[in-house]
């Protein structure tokens, strides 16, 4: 395999890019993305689809969802093969054939009925529907989110169980404060290891009776940003703190909508990478796509966006535009854990599918990162084939 890399300076910043579609040998390849949503209307057009009884105020029945999507982008072949959702995705994972793929699922993957009352949103996809996760080869699914118990205590114990017989890791929640915090780590052929935590915050809607502890089962519920925080991260990193393990934090925080990025947020992101030695903070929670940082040469996604859902046809906030979401193949030297590369696609959610975006919706995308990235001292490249580039300034 060969390897090559070009930097380019334009107006201050660091252009890097590789030909083609090779990322080379002794470079450990991530695939991550924003929230994967696989319950509610998703759900049912799944082989085998849950009770379609939901407890929302407005809508009562999940298949009200597919419905509405088939309203706005045409019939969905009801009831769908496991690889269906995934559409166009799935050629670009076997094209980039990455060493590890990272989602955040925020779904309960579960048949219980009890389900979490005043909530107002709970999401399940059936546990015969498991295969949906391993048609994609998805190797770790975060669950430090806000939808992981929206069936109870019972609906969490499922999914820990259905993702461990699909030969799943999972990292963010369990049957206790030690089960959450632990890490999911991934061996790669070799030497090199992806070792992942999984940590979510009040901002992003996850209830504070969620958090784990010693006797009860939950989510890995950090209590603030703070210093004390920072220690205690560095405190669980510490073991894994070595050559050729690649540290990811996954933090589910923020809210839904919005562009900024507080303040706290980027201290904290800064504080784990010089303190912690983390190598790569994959953010989540918006519904849209955020800024993104290279700090130290570390990697920094602030929000992916929703990667899939069924929230096609649902009005508001369409400036924001939920539908499009991007696939993030970064390049890293798993000796250093610095950002070689990142190839970003666009995509599009119709039909509850992930479909390549239009040209003229990937250049609306990489408008806003350019605009976002400025402040960030990142950017992007577009080029014919409709991917982006990273680009960032050098330190």
């Amino acid at each position: 395999m060969r390897w090559e890399v070009f930097f380019i300076t334009l107006s201050g910043m660091l252009f890097s890019f590789t030909p083609g579609t090779v990322f080379g040998e002794n470079i450990v390849t991530l695939f991550l993305c924003g929230d994967v949503m696989t319950g509610r209307g998703v759900d049912q057009i799944l082989p085998f689809p849950s009770a379609p009884g939901i407890y929302e105020s407005y809508v009562r029945d999940a298949r009200d969802y597919a419905a509405l999507a088939e309203s706005v982008n045409g019939p969905i072949p009801i009831p769908v093969n496991f690889s269906y959702i995934w559409g166009d995705a799935l050629a670009e994972l076997r094209r980039i054939d990455p060493d590890v793929s990272i989602i955040n699922l925020e779904t309960a993957i579960t048949a219980s009925s009890d389900y979490w009352k005043g909530k107002g949103i709970n999401y399940r996809m059936n546990p015969a529907n498991t295969p949906v996760l391993t048609a994609a080869g998805i190797d770790v699914c975060t669950l430090a989110n806000n939808h992981v118990l929206d069936w109870g205590y019972n609906g969490l114990e499922d999914t820990l169980t259905n993702l461990k017989q699909a030969e799943i890791l999972y990292t963010g929640a369990g049957r206790s404060t030690g089960e959450a915090e632990a890490p999911a780590i991934v061996g790669i052929p070799a030497k090199w290891k992806v070792i992942v935590f999984s940590f979510g915050l009040r901002s992003s809607g996850i209830p504070t009776v969620w958090m784990a502890s010693e006797t009860r089962a939950g989510v890995n519920l950090l209590p603030d940003l703070s210093d004390n925080t920072v220690d205690r991260i560095k405190e669980l990193t510490a073991p894994y703190r070595a050559e050729g393990n690649i540290i990811v934090a996954s933090i589910h925080w923020g809210g839904n909508w919005g562009y900024k990025i507080p303040p706290s947020h980027r201290t904290f992101a800064h504080a784990l990478i010089e303190e912690a030695g983390v190598d790569i903070i994959h953010g989540h929670s918006s519904h849209h796509v955020k800024g993104i940082e290279v700090y130290q040469g570390k990697l920094i996604l602030y929000g992916c966006g929703d990667f899939l859902n069924d929230y096609e046809g649902i009005g508001g906030y369409e400036e924001f535009r939920g539908d499009l979401s991007l696939m993030y193949f970064a390049a890293v030297d798993p000796v250093s854990g610095d950002l070689l590369r990142l190839e970003l696609l666009p995509m599009q959610i119709r039909r509850m599918q992930a479909k390549r975006a239009s040209r003229r919706d990937a250049s609306w995308l990489s408008r806003q990162l350019n605009e976002l990235g400025k402040e960030l001292g990142t950017g992007v490249n577009l080029r014919e084939d409709v991917a982006m580039y990273l680009t960032w300034e050098q330190q």
